[in-house]
């Protein structure tokens, strides 16, 4: 099916190209969203009247996208989740989550903004692309730790994932010195 793009489609094309996409893409994406319209002969006449308007209304959304993303760009949003001892989320991350992280924090970002090919699974700090016009694209860090605490360490850059040192950990000089409650010949025997 042939389109007319009403706005600039990432991998597609810019605003006023007639490009051939597949119908299903068409019918279920482009048009409902009103990035494109059929190309009838109607449609382009259509178009090249409202033309002027609609780079006028592109280019009020760009400005808009572009004092948002002054203010966005850098910013770290911080996730608290579960995860095990080797930094493996019990569960993901996705971008619905980036996104209501946004949201409390005083940002206006749609899901659908959030840039994220796969969900984060792992703890750290991940930089995410938001996509806030088809022209504007800044970039986020998304700080996935176990608490708040964690999470200020992970900003100051530390692995909290990596074993602890061998000095905050206890060491018995004779192991018959440990004692295991219900095993016998460990720990100290009384004398009999």
């Amino acid at each position: 099916m042939e389109v007319i793009l009403l706005e600039r489609v990432p991998k597609l094309g810019q605003m006023g190209e007639t490009v051939k996409v597949k119908d299903g893409y068409a019918r279920n994406f482009l048009l409902p969203n009103g990035k494109a319209l059929r190309a009838t002969k109607s449609n382009k006449e259509r178009f090249e009247t409202e033309r002027v308007q609609l780079e006028a209304r592109n280019l009020e959304q760009r400005k808009e996208a572009q004092g948002v993303a002054d203010k966005l760009s850098g910013q770290t949003f911080v996730l608290i989740r579960q995860a095990g001892e080797s930094g493996q989320l019990y569960g993901s991350v996705s971008a619905r989550d980036i996104s209501e992280a946004a949201t409390a924090a005083g940002f206006t970002v749609e899901r659908s903004q959030i840039v994220l090919n796969t969900p984060i699974k792992t703890l750290g700090v991940h930089g995410v692309a938001v996509l806030l016009h088809p022209e504007v694209e800044v970039r986020i860090s998304a700080n996935v730790a176990r608490s708040p605490d964690e999470a200020e360490r992970q900003a100051r850059g530390e692995n909290v994932t990596a074993r602890r040192d061998e000095d905050d950990e206890e060491t018995y000089e004779n192991p018959e010195d440990v004692a295991i409650p219900g095993v016998p010949g460990t720990g100290e025997q009384p004398d009999v």
